[in-house]
């Protein structure tokens, strides 16, 4: 069954999806903040202890609110793999060397244009919408820092891009079916083993250790903040928006991290700090001025 991105055909713009797209696109901005926290603990332990947790804190919600599981097809289990191998392991691999081959501000740069990629990817996103879309990406680029690196930091840099496209696309299909909080849970719990294999490969024993206090909290606010709540209202407002103009938010993260920099005392904002905030905002605002989408003719049985 092919599942129509364009949900808000038949409704003005969800206010209550771009405040959740926001917001999960500014706390995973914040991520930048706490990761020199736990920079010393072993990347990929330390990454399977965040979606173990979040995993269980997920399932759990689901429980308490009557979420019993659903069977799934073959395909759905398939996209529920491919989900979590490439929107959470593989991403996070592809940022780790990306990072490690050329810095920070590459990575963050090429990230920058998930915008663009999800309003192009996610159907046929009117001339205004690509338009806004493209001021994101140039307000996160200023915000970020075209930064350096050589050719193998780029395509890491690209696979991180690809992986955080597929962490969206992949998940439209499933939710009409599992809902935000079950896909949120399943992806989680399924990065797991996959994080673990990794770790053992890559670390061997010394994937885990105990965490220091630092690293509890820091670890316990990723797989809190950044993924139960963060992953929640992604999804929520997924299908709210559709992938066009949700993915406009997605320039929201290096504010996000720009903002906890100055609120930990990590940094003052500097004068592009501030101009590609105010380009992303600026690039929001004119997509969401294309009016909200004309209603649709009731659909036939």
């Amino acid at each position: 069954m092919r599942v129509d991105v364009s949900i808000t055909s038949s409704c003005r713009w969800d206010v209550r999806g771009l405040g959740e797209a926001a917001g999960a696109m500014f706390l995973v901005g914040t991520l930048a903040g706490v990761s020199g926290v736990i920079q010393d603990y072993p990347v990929y332990g330390g990454q399977a202890l965040r979606y173990f947790l979040a995993a269980v804190i997920l399932i759990a919600l689901a429980q308490a609110g009557g979420l019993r599981p659903v069977p799934l097809t073959l395909r759905e289990t398939a996209l529920l793999v491919a989900l979590s191998l490439t929107g959470l392991v593989l991403f996070n691999v592809c940022v780790i060397e990306a990072t490690r081959h050329g810095g920070p501000a590459l990575v963050g740069t090429v990230l920058g244009t998930v915008p663009l990629a999800l309003a192009l990817l996610g159907g046929r996103p009117s001339p205004r919408i690509a338009g806004a879309a493209a001021v994101v990406v140039a307000g996160a680029t200023v915000a970020t820092g075209l930064g350096s690196g050589g050719p193998a930091a780029l395509l890491w840099s690209l696979g991180a891009l690809a992986c955080e496209v597929c962490f969206s696309l992949l998940a439209i299909p499933l939710l009409p079916k599992l809902g935000a909080v079950r896909v949120s849970a399943y992806s989680a719990a399924l990065a797991v083993p996959l994080l673990a294999v990794g770790g053992l490969l890559a670390d061997g024993a010394a994937m885990l250790r105990p965490p220091t206090a630092a690293e509890a909290l820091g670890l316990g606010y990723q797989a809190v903040v950044v993924t139960c709540v963060a992953f929640f209202l992604w999804y929520d407002a997924l299908p709210r928006l559709g992938p066009g103009v949700a993915g406009l938010f997605a320039g929201l993260i290096p504010v996000g991290a720009v903002a906890t920099g100055a609120v930990l005392g990590l940094g003052t904002p500097t004068a592009p700090d501030l101009l590609g905030a105010a380009l992303v905002v600026t690039g929001i605002v004119i997509g969401l001025s294309a009016g909200s989408p004309r209603a649709a003719a009731p659909p036939g049985p």
